[in-house]
This record gives C-alpha cells, structure tokens and sequence, in this order.
C-alpha cells in the first residue's frame, strides 16, 4: 500500500519510510528529553506529599502510600510566603504590563526604514546586549533614583530588554503589512491611533511571548532582591524560597527553626513542598500561551 501524499502550498509530497523514520525517531528523542526534564519536578511534587520517615525507609519511592499535606500546612503558616506572593504577583504583573508597553511603543518607530536616526538608535540598542555597566553602577543608579528597598528596585532596571525590542521590532516589520497603515492614513488616522487600533490587535503572538518572557523574569528574579532588597516584609516568593531552601550556617533560617519546632514537618519535605508552591503558579501560564508562544518567536527573529 503507496503512503497517501500529503499537500502543501498545493503542492503534493509523498512521504516515503525514511521520512517516516526520521520523524518517529525525532519524536521519540524530543520526548524522551521531555521526560528527563519533567521526572525531577514529579519526584519532587510527590515527595512534598510524603512522610519524612516513609522518605528516608523508600528514597526511590515516588508514590507515596500514606499522603499527607503537613508540609503544604506549616509552609502555608509561614507569614514570608503570604508577603512573598503579593509583591511577587504585583512585580511581574505590574512590570508585565509596563514591559509590553514601553516594547510596543519603542518596537513601532523602529520598524520604520524612513526613521532619522533609526541605524544609530539600533546600533546602541544592540550596543547595551553585548555591553553593559556591571553591577555596581546599576545599584549606584537604584539608589540614585531612591527607589531601593522598595518593589520599583524589581521592576524598573530590567523593565525592557534589548533582545525583546528587537524581536518586536522584526515581527511588526516582517508580519504587518504598510498598505494597513496607508489605509488608515487616508481615513484620517494620526500615529497613535494607526498604533493602538491598528497594529496592536496584529501584535498577539508577539505580545503574548513578550508576556511569558517577562513574566518568567520577573517571577524568578532573586538577584535583583539581594541587591536592592533589606526588608524582609518585601522579599519576593522566589527570595523566601532560596531561604528555606539554602541553607545558612551563619544564621538560623526558618527551615533549621521548624527542624527543631514541636510536631512541625521535615525540613526536607517542607523544602520539597516549597518548591512547588513557587513554582507551580507559573506552570499555569505556558499551556494558555503556547500556541502565540511559538509564532511569536518564529516570526519575530526573521531578519528584515
């Protein structure tokens, strides 16, 4: 029996074995990394649900035979986690939302060819991704700007990135056609309007990776909290995590504290649980913007 053709751009192909075989061998290699990638989350997601005593008599054991949410009770009793979770939700959804903006809004001019000044622009742009000040001027900057130890040290200093804009910058040029502009010139439309009613609704996939980038940056940046960040009460939930993960000699961290707490859980399975309370928020986020994810990414780094 003849493989049917498969058609493309009303062109038909004809899929022969080798074809066949490269596939199949190309989708059992991807999930097979797939699974080492996932195994470690679901060791540590079942661990967090299991005894200290059943974890220490069964190390290998996944499942565990008497579940019990202790760990998930004393970490949710922890009063970092509650403050954690607010500033860690305000910071990424707020420099989300600021982000994407100031990308939108600086990608545009840029797409334009006719731009004077447009090849110097860029040129410092792509300037800052290769080189940078460093460290110390950065933090001589957030102090200069008085905006240390408070959650705008979180937010601002990373709120746009090189890379993004021109990802951004790429896709308007390469995805937009100017006869939509052109039209809306003619109808009497100024920039402005040409850009918020215009081209931003032609900006989802990018926008929506645009969102995931940031919003995985902003959830998962400690450093920056180390830096800027003295009080406790506006540690971010990644930062809390770090504390009662690491452990610290020099000072007693809650997690040795809770160790020798009466009727409190393990501090292995407590660390366990605490991963995934972090962690398991953003997870939420990739299957809800996969799809605009990929074309996003697809079409923003075609070069013009």
């Amino acid at each position: 029996m003849k493989n049917p053709p498969v058609t493309k751009n009303n062109r038909v192909i004809i899929k022969g074995f080798e074809d066949y075989a490269i596939e199949t061998f190309s989708t059992v290699i991807v999930a097979l990394f797939a699974l080492v990638c996932l195994l470690p989350f679901i060791y540590v997601f079942f661990v967090s649900f299991m005894s200290y005593d059943e974890y220490i008599a069964y190390p290998m054991r996944v499942i565990p035979r008497s579940p019990t949410i202790k760990a998930y009770q004393d970490i949710w009793g922890y009063n970092l986690i509650h403050t954690g979770y607010r500033v860690t939700l305000f910071i990424t959804i707020i420099g989300t939302i600021l982000s994407v903006m100031l990308l939108v809004i600086s990608a545009y001019p840029l797409s334009k060819s006719a731009l004077k000044g447009r090849n110097f622009v860029m040129g410092m742009i792509l300037f800052t991704m290769f080189f940078n000040g460093g460290m110390i001027p950065d933090y001589l900057l957030v102090r200069t700007l008085h905006i240390n130890n408070t959650v705008w040290a979180l937010i601002l200093p990373g709120c746009i990135s090189a890379f993004y804009l021109i990802l951004m910058k790429n896709f308007i040029q390469t995805s937009i056609p100017p006869s939509l502009e052109e039209a809306a010139k003619v109808d009497g439309a100024n920039e402005i309007t040409i850009l918020f009613r215009v081209i931003v609704p032609l900006l989802k996939p990018v926008i929506a990776t645009m969102i995931i980038f940031n919003t995985v940056n902003y959830w998962n940046n400690y450093f920056s909290a180390m830096l800027y960040i003295s009080d406790r009460k506006l540690w971010p939930l990644i930062l809390v995590l770090r504390e009662l993960v690491v452990e610290n000699t020099e000072v007693v961290n809650p997690v040795t504290a809770m160790m020798f707490a009466e009727q409190r859980t393990h501090p292995f399975t407590l660390r366990m649980a605490a991963i995934i309370v972090v962690i398991l928020p953003i997870l939420f986020v990739y299957p809800f913007m996969q799809r605009h994810f990929v074309k996003g990414i697809s079409l923003g780094s075609i070069k013009e």
